[in-house]
């Protein structure tokens, strides 16, 4: 097998996807030895379920990104190293950020939520989780400590993007969304959930890119953040103006149909509305 054809570089993808889903369950069984993938599932407890699903998701774009971008395929050994290390940085940032991440967005009861099987509480975790993968993957990937060490600030920059651009953005609602999610509201968790991935997938792709210096790369981060302001104009305008038909710079018909009313398919619309705005963006920015 080739270090430089396509089934070298699935071998390491397949087996860096193992590995990291063994490691991340291990971590699991360490934290709290009682539960369990498995244990969740057959106790039918669908928040730890939704939860866990977001973390597999995250896992899988880890360990993609990580075969291919943490790869020289000049050496099976100096790749087997690299992929490793930058494996399990990339894991460990996963898993205290994706948990820590939750707690900080939406209050510290929302893991008890989950423990206690609020759905709601599971979809908001399961997305926090999935869109720290996106991040993650995009941020830590190469092949030397020189990137590794500019990987780990990038991530971090990435991260505090993240929470500070959902925050702002939450203020487009007169609700709680903590409060929401915390009392069941399935149609506010969905609207947390597509926002958050959206913003997510922005926040990856400005994140994502070869090092060129300091105020040049911090520019184009910048600008690539620039786009993440058609979020507004899709919920505002697309979702609130032309679909419900009721124009509003901010709150309006869209509030009151998922805080009020708790109309989950109008929560479902706006949680695409986000993902899809991300994915053009992707795709033209």
């Amino acid at each position: 097998m080739q270090p430089d054809s396509p089934l070298y570089r699935l071998a390491f993808a397949l087996g860096a996807t193992l590995v990291l889903l063994l490691l991340f369950q291990l971590g699991l069984r360490l934290l709290s030895p009682k539960q369990t993938v498995k244990a969740d599932l057959e106790q039918g407890n669908a928040a730890r379920a939704m939860l866990h699903g977001g973390d597999v998701f995250g896992i899988f774009l880890i360990a993609a990104n990580i075969a291919t971008g943490s790869m020289e395929e000049k050496s099976w050994k100096a790749d087997v190293i690299w992929v490793s290390a930058f494996g399990v940085a990339a894991l460990l940032l996963f898993f205290v950020t994706s948990r820590m991440g939750v707690r900080a967005l939406l209050k510290s009861r929302m893991n008890a939520e989950i423990e206690a099987g609020n759905i709601a509480a599971g979809i908001a975790g399961g997305a926090h989780s999935l869109a720290t993968g996106i991040i993650v993957a995009r941020a830590v990937a190469g092949s030397d400590l020189k990137t590794l060490g500019l990987s780990l600030v990038f991530f971090a920059l990435a991260q505090v993007t993240l929470h500070v651009l959902v925050l702002l953005f939450r203020l487009l609602t007169k609700y709680d969304d903590a409060a929401e999610i915390q009392s069941g509201n399935v149609a506010a968790a969905l609207s947390y959930a597509g926002l958050t991935v959206g913003v997510a997938i922005i926040v990856g792709q400005a994140v994502e890119g070869t090092f060129t210096g300091w105020g040049d790369s911090l520019l184009a981060y910048g600008k690539a953040l620039s786009w993440g302001a058609g979020l507004y104009v899709v919920r505002q305008l697309v979702v609130q103006t032309i679909l419900l038909g009721s124009f509003s710079l901010r709150g309006g018909t869209l509030d009151t149909e998922i805080a009020r009313d708790k109309n989950v398919g109008m929560g479902a619309i706006e949680a695409m509305a986000y993902v899809a705005t991300a994915l053009m963006i992707l795709r033209i920015g």
